[in-house]
């Protein structure tokens, strides 16, 4: 589900752009004689306090730093793709005449929405999309629609107009997601043919994300994420921020970080994993997972997976998204692979390019 600014033009590259609480990620997949190729790739950090929960709040700021990971990263390409938290959003399943035109199916939605929607439609962006027959109503078709705050929308446009670019589409995290594990199925034991829980844990939101046959069915955030880890090592060792973001990816800390600093983070990582799987179990009608992909920078912390899967109880990988997608001359593959799994978002945006 997407809000289109622009009617789409079908298999143009487009930039995928993660916009999250710590950094911009930036994307770009070409897609040739069946084969995906990364085209240019940047990660650009964002100051504390820039994006709070999903919330930007300065927009000139940020926009400057996209216009920095744009020239960093090299590409040429001026349309992009963004998201928006899935928490912003609103999604309602209608049914509708099967013969019903697309134009006849926005007008009718429009009469029909403020029956669903909290807000006033003047401050909304609305979109929708066909899914095809209705169950059990062969006159009808399901159709999805989505809203979400016009001003979460507009932000995210206006920090890319600022940065040089035009925002072509902005997306729900969800389907990024669902997109990215697509790139990954054939390395998923059982495919996509199950239930996944999706687990990317940010800076400062984990977010699960459950898919069914490939499809979101579940969604969840929860203020938690790399940011306490940080912070433990900055005040631990008296760091800076900057400094401790560092020393934790590149190493480099006293003995004790991994005796007393990093298990009592980790075990508080496996008790966020279960508490948004209760959270799922006890909303829905599911009382398993099938299987666990961590995402997210957390995600690559060595002892993480072996962790959750033996704690959880359910087989658990570390997504890799780009393990058969070509890199472009110019990338360092070592870099992006590293940041595979913080990239499940960036590149499912990217993607949305080809559908």
């Amino acid at each position: 589900m997407v809000f289109n600014f622009l009617p789409k033009k079908k298999n143009q590259p487009k930039l995928g752009i993660d916009i999250s609480s710590s950094a911009v990620k930036l994307l770009e997949i070409s897609f040739d004689q069946g084969v995906y190729c990364v085209e240019s790739y940047a990660v650009e950090p964002l100051p504390p306090g820039l994006v709070v929960e999903k919330t930007i709040t300065d927009v000139e700021i940020l926009g400057n730093i996209i216009r920095q990971a744009v020239k960093k990263s090299g590409t040429s390409v001026k349309e992009a793709i963004t998201s928006v938290a899935n928490s912003a959003v609103i999604t309602k399943l209608l049914p509708m005449d099967a013969v019903l035109t697309d134009e006849e199916i926005e007008s009718q939605i429009r009469v029909e929405a403020d029956q669903y929607i909290p807000y006033p439609l003047s401050e909304v962006s609305l979109d929708f999309e066909i899914l095809g027959p209705a169950e059990d109503l062969p006159d009808k078709v399901d159709i999805l629609l989505t809203a979400c705050r016009a001003e979460a929308v507009e932000l995210r446009a206006d920090a890319l107009d600022i940065g040089g670019l035009i925002a072509k589409i902005v997306d729900v995290e969800s389907y990024a997601i669902e997109r990215a594990c697509r790139l990954m199925v054939d390395h998923i034991p059982g495919g996509l043919h199950q239930t996944i829980a999706v687990m990317d844990i940010g800076a400062s939101i984990t977010t699960l994300t459950v898919l069914n046959e490939g499809k979101t069915v579940y969604t969840r955030e929860q203020i938690f994420g790399g940011r306490q880890l940080t912070e433990e090592i900055q005040r631990r060792y008296r760091l800076s921020f900057e400094e401790a973001g560092f020393a934790k990816k590149r190493g480099g800390l006293p003995e004790d970080y991994e005796s007393e600093v990093l298990p009592h983070y980790l075990d508080a990582v496996v008790q966020q994993i279960i508490r948004c799987l209760q959270f799922f179990f006890s909303s829905s009608q599911y009382n398993h997972v099938d299987r666990i992909i961590l995402a997210g920078g957390t995600a690559s912390i060595a002892g993480l997976r072996q962790m959750v899967e033996d704690k959880v109880g359910a087989p658990t990988t570390v997504a890799d998204p780009l393990v058969d997608v070509a890199v472009s001359p110019g990338i360092s593959p070592a870099k992006l692979y590293e940041d595979a799994p913080a990239l499940m978002v960036a590149i499912g945006l990217a993607l949305r390019s080809f559908e």
